[in-house]
């Protein structure tokens, strides 16, 4: 199932309704039929999500080096997508609303 993200400043942002729970999650949002994060909640929503993806970039560097660990350097494997890119469009989306004081709606 998608779920799809309206806000005036910004365009509709539609994905996965896993990772929209996900995401939901970490802002401390849970993902129902329809919800906002209103423009008083942003602030926080982007430093958690900010902080989420630092960490999640920490982690996926320390574990870069342990990736290809005896395995044959001809074999190539490409790194799984991190958090940082499944989040922009959501993460770019919060930032707009924040400058416009718009509210972050979803199931309408």
């Amino acid at each position: 199932m998608l779920v799809t993200f309206k806000c005036h400043a910004a365009p509709d942002v539609t994905m996965l309704e896993n990772l929209a729970q996900y995401l939901l999650g970490i802002i401390g949002k849970r993902l129902g039929p329809r919800g906002v994060i209103t423009h008083d909640e942003l602030d926080t929503a982007i430093t958690k999500l900010e902080a989420a993806i630092a960490t999640d970039k920490k982690e996926r560097h320390e574990q870069e080096g342990h990736f290809h660990e005896g395995e044959d350097d001809r074999v190539h494997h490409e790194l799984p997508v991190g958090l940082a890119q499944r989040a922009f469009p959501f993460l770019d989306m919060l930032r707009a609303a924040k400058k416009e004081d718009n509210d972050v709606l979803w199931g309408l």
